[in-house]
Order: structure tokens, then C-alpha cells, then sequence
């Protein structure tokens, strides 16, 4: 499991010309699953998002949590994270789990992350316009 958290003042996720889901405060994942994934990892990673320390405190100093700072997370189902290009400029994606098993697991981590914070979405498997106001710019790559 693969996850990309960028820090954000604001962001959408478009389908079809229609904002499907935004926030204003919070954290973008980028979120992708392969062989292997399974629920303790699941856990593991959405208790670690919500505690990752990339807030800043009353000192501007990345000190506090989501849960701490306040705000909600849009979570983006991507599977292109597990892109491979080490055989060439097309890239494989080979080790990224697809259709109903990926979608399985990214709403379990959906309902994992619930648990702690309010959360949105895009919607499995569509083309989505994913715009992204990203602050710092903060960029943290989790992975289990």
C-alpha cells in the first residue's frame, strides 16, 4: 500500500464537469493498493495519516496532526502509483491491484480513516479532475 499526503488549503475532485467532492482544510491522499495489501496494513497506515505531524502549531513549526489542526481529508483512489518505468518510457502497471480487490480495500481505508476524521472521495475507477491546492508545498510518501 502506497499513499501520497499533500498538506492542503483546498481541493476537488471533478467527474463529469461536476464537483464531486472538495475541502477546504485538510489532507489530499492519493491512495494505491497491490499484492499483498491487506487489512493490518490498512490500519497501520490510516492511524499514521491521522497522526502524521505536518500541522503547524502556534510557533509555525509542523508539530500537529490533522486531528490536532482540524479539517478533513479527500481521498483519491490511484493506482498509477505503482508505476513501473524501468523498462522503458511506457510505464507497467503490473504491481498495482486492480478492479474489485483494490476497490475492496480502499474503502475499507476509506471507513478506517472515519473511524478518526471526516472523510471524502472520488469514485473508484473514474477519470477524475483532482485539483489540488497543496501548502508548504508538504508532500509525505507512506508506505507499508
Amino acid at each position: 500500500m502506497r499513499i501520497l499526503v499533500q498538506r492542503s488549503n483546498k481541493a476537488s475532485v471533478v467527474i463529469d464537469n461536476k464537483v464531486h467532492n472538495s475541502i477546504n482544510s485538510g489532507l489530499v491522499l492519493l491512495v494505491g493498493f497491490t499484492e499483498g495489501d491487506n487489512l493490518d496494513k490498512i490500519k497501520y497506515l490510516a492511524k499514521k495519516v491521522v497522526n502524521l505531524r505536518i500541522f503547524p502549531d502556534e510557533n509555525s513549526v509542523m508539530n500537529k496532526s490533522i486531528l490536532d489542526y482540524g479539517g478533513e481529508i479527500l481521498s483519491i483512489s490511484q493506482f498509477t502509483l505503482y508505476a513501473d518505468t524501468s523498462k522503458g518510457n511506457r510505464p507497467s502497471y503490473i504491481k498495482a491491484l486492480g478492479g474489485e480487490e483494490a476497490n475492496k480495500l480502499y474503502e475499507e481505508f476509506n471507513k478506517e480513516l472515519e473511524k478518526y476524521i471526516k472523510v471524502k472521495t472520488g469514485i473508484f475507477g473514474a477519470d477524475m479532475e483532482v485539483n489540488i491546492s497543496n501548502i508548504g508545498p508538504t508532500t509525505i510518501i507512506l508506505e507499508r
